[in-house]
């Protein structure tokens, strides 16, 4: 196995996680109701870890979805999600992925929920590697890291959960 550097130990990545769910709670404090749109895979699974932090601090109700993606060429698609264009019509989307790397898979996310008249559309990232190539930023981030192209960030979701540089 390749070294890793420990970047967000569990405790860390915990705090972390419930300042980001603030953070989303805070940007839809006006509504009844929002969607949580997991990217595939780590993407999914931390907006199932933000849904646990927000569930006991949001009145309303959130919609937890998975947005299915080619994360290693977007553009070659498909992209799939249970919802339907009618069913986010009018509503507030956040978009969670694990890192933000070049923001193509973020992109082409906000892509798909512009098919319909949308509310709002806010992104949530837990690592922001800062190797834009896409006009596309996250509202919400947990850490920015400053990375090399070369250097691979992981985020285990295995208990206990863990980022790590590889």
């Amino acid at each position: 196995m390749a070294d890793r550097t420990l970047i967000l130990d569990p405790s860390t990545l915990d705090r972390v996680i419930t300042r980001m769910a603030w953070q989303i709670l805070e940007t839809n404090s006006n509504e009844t109701d929002f969607h949580l749109i997991g990217v595939s895979k780590s993407g999914f699974m931390l907006a199932k870890k933000l849904l646990g932090q927000l569930n006991p601090i949001f009145e309303g109700s959130i919609t937890l979805t998975e947005i299915s993606i080619n994360k290693r060429n977007p553009s070659k698609g498909p992209t799939s999600c249970e919802l339907l264009p009618k069913d986010f019509e009018g509503k507030s989307i956040v978009i969670v992925d694990d890192v933000l790397n070049s923001g193509g898979t973020l992109m082409y996310a906000v892509n798909y929920f512009l098919q319909s008249p949308v509310e709002r559309i806010s992104t949530a990232v837990l690592i922001d590697r800062n190797h834009k190539k896409f006009p596309i930023k996250a509202d919400i981030k947990g850490l920015s890291l400053s990375t090399s192209f070369h250097d691979k960030v992981e985020v285990d979701f295995k208990e206990p959960s863990a980022v790590y540089l590889v």
